[in-house]
């Protein structure tokens, strides 16, 4: 008998604005190989198939396609709604979205036959708790990030989202983590037992790489031109460390002139970073390309001659893993759990910019250690997969059922 999955997440491509959808369909396509049926439950109704996964949505069956949601799951309780429905089928913020997706756990469970309840993140853990409490069966909670994680490690943590997240790891029969560093972020930081924790670390293939393509063709020609091209792609806010990026390439161009930087993202330190970047007088070496998906985000990665992850706090890290893909050679902070378990890559402590600036001048330096890098990188990232994260999945959830 094939075991089935009822699992509650936020969001799934192509709806989806970073890491996290990925994770979800890299996961359950894999899982699904391995004759797992997943139900996955979204909080909204969205234009979203699957060929493997079957997709339920919390809100009655509502079709609000026309809506624009501008509710990140990597914010806490900052962003809203624009253009919210009159019938009020959504909460006006994020918070009291999730409060509402919370109030259907125990409907969807009543409606649909599972063996395992799976919660991801914090956004959807009290969908998570409401479904067991509604049928008994147990709950696995798969951390991808903390509250810790998303203010960059510092201590001004929204405490609302922290009770959210503790309840759902202390109520979670098994609680996964993406990395060593999460596992010990929830030991310390939420004191749950470390026995109750399994860390599956994230992967990459095919079915969640960006597409080929030949957009941007402005960097094709600062290429042409003889200049390298060092790359950051992330989220533009505290926790991916891009102000750290701004001032190594500030020491970097001391060095060098024929470099140009890339800072490819949005988020609520564009505006800063914009500013450091003008008052560091390097405004002319720097390209900001804002939000890049699909071939765009291909594009980018491929003509890159380094991609670089400062990471202040970084759960995993699936960038470095699509850029290593590519064969493009990565720099990554050693304060991210990607750093875990690649070896082909240069290392580095987020807040040394000096040490980060000479390793970005070696990899554009000197094309033999690029090569290598490159080369290696390429054949890491081809075993990293989504199937093997999901065969440890299964393991996690046929020992749960035994339990039970």
């Amino acid at each position: 008998m094939k075991t089935r999955i009822l699992m509650f997440g936020w969001e799934f491509p192509p709806f989806h604005s970073g890491g996290l959808g990925v994770a979800c369909l890299g996961l359950t396509r894999a899982l699904s190989k391995l004759g797992t049926e997943v139900i996955f439950v979204m909080p909204k109704k969205l234009d979203i198939t699957s060929p493997h996964t079957k997709i339920v949505f919390a809100d009655g069956g509502i079709n609000m396609r026309a809506v624009n949601v501008a509710l990140s799951p990597y914010v806490t309780s900052t962003s809203y709604l624009r253009g919210r429905p009159k019938n009020g089928i959504y909460g006006a913020d994020l918070m009291s979205e999730v409060m509402r997706y919370t109030s259907m756990g125990s409907v969807i469970a009543r409606e649909e036959n599972f063996d395992v309840i799976y919660a991801h993140d914090w956004l959807s853990f009290g969908a998570g708790i409401e479904a067991k409490h509604a049928s008994g069966k147990p709950l696995i909670a798969h951390v991808h990030a903390t509250e810790f994680d998303r203010c960059g490690g510092a201590n001004s943590i929204n405490e609302d989202v922290y009770a959210i997240e503790r309840a759902g790891m202390e109520e979670a029969d098994v609680v996964i983590t993406v990395s060593e560093l999460t596992k010990n972020i929830i030991v310390t930081k939420y004191g749950i037992p470390e026995g109750k924790i399994c860390v599956v670390y994230n992967g990459i293939d095919e079915s969640t790489m960006p597409s080929a393509g030949k957009g941007l063709p402005r960097l094709r020609k600062l290429k042409a031109a003889g200049f390298k091209l060092v790359l950051f792609l992330g989220r533009v806010t505290l926790q991916k460390g891009p102000d750290y990026f701004i001032r190594a390439a500030k020491k970097v161009l001391e060095y060098d002139p024929k470099i140009f930087f890339i800072l490819s993202g949005s988020g609520d330190m564009e505006q800063g970073v914009m500013e450091l970047a003008a008052r560091l007088g390097i405004a002319d070496r720097v390209f900001f390309t804002g939000h890049l998906e699909g071939a765009d985000k291909h594009e980018v990665y491929s003509v890159a001659d380094l991609f670089v992850m400062p990471s202040v706090s970084e759960p995993f890290g699936i960038a470095p893993l699509e850029a290593m893909k590519l064969g493009t050679p990565v720099l990554i902070s050693k304060q991210s759990g990607v750093s875990e378990v690649v070896n082909h890559a240069l290392k580095v402590d987020f807040w040394d910019v000096d040490e980060m600036a000479n390793k970005i001048l070696s990899v554009t330096g000197y094309p033999g250690l690029a090569e290598t890098l490159s080369k290696n990188a390429k054949n890491e990232a081809h075993r990293l997969t989504w199937n093997v994260a999901a065969q440890k999945v299964d393991g996690i959830v046929n020992t749960l059922m035994r339990a039970v």
